[in-house]
């Protein structure tokens, strides 16, 4: 079963929500993980409200720190933007980057907004590899 990363710097809010979504799309015909380069202590608390609101629960989800295995297992890795690539070890170079804004400590009209972007991207995404 092909796998998927999600990385962004925090692993708290954007790559939290493309894990969810992915999860949620794919129906089990992938995996996806999330991970972060400086993972934050936990998930924001506006991106799990907007996940919810589609009836999503990230809510145990946590951010985890990036790994060589992580990078290794995944058949693609995309980060969320946010300076990734500066962060970013030099064997975990993502195969795109979606450069999205970050959401976190944002207003929930903004989170919301992201989200959208996030869910148009996995959409495709789901399709692309089903």
């Amino acid at each position: 079963m092909e796998q998927v990363l999600f990385i962004c710097v925090g692993n708290s809010s954007r790559s939290q929500m493309a894990e969810g979504l992915f999860r949620h799309l794919s129906s089990g015909g992938a995996r996806a993980v999330s991970a972060g380069t400086q993972p934050a202590r936990a998930l924001d608390p506006n991106a799990v409200a907007v996940m919810a609101e589609l009836g999503i629960d990230i809510s145990g989800q946590w951010p985890k720190l990036l790994t060589q295995e992580m990078v290794d297992s995944a058949a693609r890795v995309i980060s969320m933007g946010c300076g990734v690539e500066e962060s970013c070890p030099a064997w975990a170079r993502p195969d795109e980057d979606w450069d999205l804004d970050d959401p976190y400590h944002q207003p929930i009209e903004v989170v919301r907004r992201i989200r959208d972007q996030i869910r148009a991207r996995v959409e495709a995404l789901v399709k692309e590899l089903a």
